[in-house]
């Protein structure tokens, strides 16, 4: 489990793709804490650590994940948000985040309105349906609270250690940014749901 503080702004050095998946590998700051095995959140997305040294790590992809993130598309020099687990005693201080990315959304605006970057992303209805205004939400990894909501979008205001800590800092229209909907919204749903 995540909490979408993002603990370092890594960069993608190689992605190799096939038929079969991808390897990504990364160079961060997080791999004297990190061994083979261990889970890393990049991008929001919850890759599994394969090969640790020289300042880099690699972890595979596999099919469903490229397809379902912003990351096969993702090109060698790309500044990615890298977050380890959560400790047992450590502290939950963004959201509950799984590194489960429930689809792709695209930046639609991007404008300054004071000290916060004001970033609005358009989304699926299917993702959609689980943004509320004040709710949280993982884009790229990062805890972000959802300012406004409507049929087709939702806006982020951006403060300026967010902008400073992350990738989102770069958002512009246009990009592709990975979206993880809070999963209590989907319990409640299921709960709710009639059995078929």
């Amino acid at each position: 489990m995540f909490t979408g503080l993002i603990e370092d702004l890594g960069e993608l050095v190689q992605l190799d793709g096939g038929a079969l998946g991808a390897r990504l590998t990364i160079r961060s700051s997080l791999v004297a804490d990190l061994a083979e095995g261990d889970s890393i959140a990049v991008n929001g997305v919850c890759l599994t650590a394969t090969e640790v040294g020289g300042g880099t790590f690699s972890a595979d992809a596999m099919n469903e994940t490229l397809a379902r993130t912003s990351l096969g598309s993702a090109q060698p020099g790309s500044a990615l948000n890298l977050e380890l687990p959560v400790r047992a005693n450590g502290h939950l201080g963004g959201h509950i985040v799984q590194g489960h990315v429930d689809g792709i959304g695209t930046v639609s605006a991007v404008h300054e309105d004071g000290i916060a970057l004001v970033v609005t992303v358009t989304a699926a209805p299917e993702l959609l349906r689980y943004v509320v205004e004040k709710g949280s939400i993982a884009i790229d990894g990062v805890s972000l609270t959802v300012a406004s909501v409507d049929s087709e979008s939702f806006d982020l205001w951006l403060i300026p250690e967010t902008i400073e800590r992350t990738n989102l800092a770069d958002a512009q229209p246009g990009r592709s940014v990975n979206v993880e909907v809070d999963i209590l919204a989907k319990y409640v749903e299921r709960l709710i749901a009639p059995i078929r």
